[in-house]
């Protein structure tokens, strides 16, 4: 919060800077208190204390994290100033404001901040900075297996600090050629750094409240680049520093991710001709929206809710499907469903041929069944919370397509939805019930569910 408390007293928002010192006083005392009654604690942990770990840290970072909006009165509502962090932490994008251009620029850089932070993960930052834990001494890999996105979660090197270390690298190097670009375009450096941080945690907090649509064609064009860069599982960047140019251009994910946007596009800009007056601007809007979705940043530079049925129907499929594992965007993730349809595969093979021993593979590598049926949990587990979501919010009393849209833009951190959430709308008009519900959605999504559901287990706190 120290950047963010600096640009409050440089501008004189003195409201603000006292909110953010008396956040941070908080945060020190409660720290120290931890940190006390913890002296005696065992250091070593495995999955179960990782995964539990990893969802309370990230419930308890959101009820301190929205404190300067309630204290400065940005937000003077506690549930609407949780609701707004939470969907920041987990780069969601969605909010309750109506007026963003008005909020003191101290707020602005810790809402956008927020995502950037979020995006990779907080405790993959904690690990690439501290010697936390001793080395690796076993219980980091939980950590990182319940915060980053995706089926299998793996070292790029063998130390996981290392490994921590890598990614975080890859990430600012990627946020500060973002940054230029914006600043080639005429952006100022505080929208700039802010549109950046949105971009490369896939997030979709603006600061105006056009989004992107008031910037030029450039602006747009460069963050539709970076939106899509960011989809891209980073282990393949760090396979090109590593010049295995022909590993990543033969990654079935990275194929299918790339191939689905392009196609995408096409099939939008089809369905568009004769809304835009020309084709430049047809292209530009479907792209940058076909990107905005499919990573689950949620910018927007047009209402698309005014879109045909079908290009609509088009950016509701890349709701769900999400960007690549090992990125910093949401969404069921395209490992996922690539798994989910080579096993379909496999299903149909076994019932031709009984006996025909069938071993799903990806990448040329055989894939365990463990991560099989871990993916197939996944799926049951992300149906049936969508479901009940769904069910919980309408009791609002607001249309099916309102409620659906608004639960899956949550759960899989998009933002905007349709219809009432939609990208000239927004979440206020929920009630406080229904954003709780929507907030468990966010944290959900961003944590691949289960460092969420084990918290709702009697068995997580039985002690061994």
């Amino acid at each position: 919060m120290v950047p963010a408390l600096c640009i409050s007293i440089f501008g004189g928002e003195w409201q603000s800077a006292v909110a953010f010192l008396k956040t941070m006083g908080l945060i020190f005392v409660l720290a120290h208190g931890l940190i006390f009654f913890g002296r005696k604690s065992k250091k070593n942990f495995f999955a179960k204390e990782g995964l539990a770990c990893v969802g309370l840290s990230w419930i308890v970072m959101g009820l301190l994290g929205c404190l300067p909006f309630y204290l400065s009165g940005a937000i003077p509502k506690f549930i609407d100033a949780f609701f707004e962090i939470v969907s920041g932490f987990t780069t969601t994008g969605a909010s309750i404001l109506t007026e963003i251009e008005g909020l003191p620029k101290g707020i602005l850089y810790w809402r956008s901040f927020s995502h950037w932070l979020g995006g990779m993960g907080v405790l993959v930052f904690l690990l690439a900075i501290s010697s936390f834990g001793g080395g690796d001494n076993g219980f980091t890999m939980h950590l990182l297996r319940a915060e980053s996105p995706g089926p299998n979660v793996g070292k790029l090197v063998p130390k996981m600090k290392q490994t921590a270390g890598i990614l975080y690298l890859l990430y600012i190097v990627l946020t500060i050629l973002d940054v230029f670009f914006l600043l080639a375009g005429g952006m100022s450096l505080f929208e700039a750094v802010c549109t950046a941080f949105g971009t490369a945690g896939t997030g979709g907090f603006g600061v105006k409240n056009d989004s992107i649509a008031g910037y030029s064609p450039y602006i747009q064009n460069v963050c539709t680049v970076f939106m899509l860069l960011f989809g891209v599982n980073f282990s393949c960047y760090y396979m090109l520093l590593l010049r295995q140019v022909k590993s990543v251009f033969k990654d079935e994910e990275l194929r299918m991710y790339l191939g689905m946007v392009a196609g995408s596009i096409l099939l939008i800009v089809w369905n568009l001709r004769g809304v835009y007056g020309t084709l430049e601007e047809t292209v530009r809007h479907a792209a940058f929206q076909v990107a905005s979705i499919v990573t689950t940043t949620g910018y927007a530079t047009t209402d698309f809710d005014l879109w045909p049925g079908f290009s609509k129907a088009i950016l509701l499929c890349l709701m769900i499907i999400g960007a690549s594992a090992g990125s910093t965007g949401g969404g069921f993730k395209c490992s996922r469903v690539l798994l989910v349809l080579k096993s379909l595969r496999r299903s149909v093979r076994q019932v031709v041929h009984p006996q025909m021993v069938q071993v799903v593979r990806v990448n040329g590598q055989p894939i365990s069944e463990k991560v099989l049926s871990n993916t197939n949990a996944y799926l049951a587990a992300y149906a049936i919370i969508t479901v009940g979501s769904f069910l919980l919010v309408s009791l609002d009393g607001f249309s099916i397509t309102t409620n659906i849209s608004a639960v899956v833009a949550c759960f899989n951190n998009i933002g905007p939805g349709f219809e009432m959430v939609g990208p000239t709308g927004n979440f206020s008009a929920f009630s406080g019930f229904s954003k709780l519900v929507l907030i468990m959605d966010m944290l959900a999504g961003r944590l691949e569910i289960f460092p969420i559901l084990i918290l709702f287990s009697r068995t997580t706190w039985k002690h061994r």
